[in-house]
């Protein structure tokens, strides 16, 4: 991963991390059950953008690397993980 990357995950990680604590605080304080809805909503769409983040930075680093190099079974599983991950298979 590179370190832009790195750092640029770690801080959204920080920020979903804040955003999971203050829907248990809401749940602590029986808030009204759709304006918690709301926010699992905005933590999956930003766990949804970090995943976004990290696959474009695994293609751009990992994969690349493996695609411009002579090793076919390190291709192949490259490609096999990215099929797995994208494509919902076990790998």
């Amino acid at each position: 991963m590179r370190t832009e990357t790195k750092t640029s995950t770690l801080k959204r990680l920080a920020r979903i991390e804040g955003q999971v604590r203050g829907v248990a605080r809401m749940i602590e304080e029986d808030r009204y059950c759709i304006d918690v809805v709301r926010q699992i909503q905005a933590i999956k769409a930003a766990l949804g953008s970090l995943e976004t983040v990290i696959l474009d930075d695994h293609l751009d680093t990992c994969v690349e690397h493996a695609l411009k190099g002579d090793d076919l079974a390190a291709r192949r599983e490259k490609v096999e993980e990215l099929v797995a991950v994208l494509g919902g298979r076990k790998k």
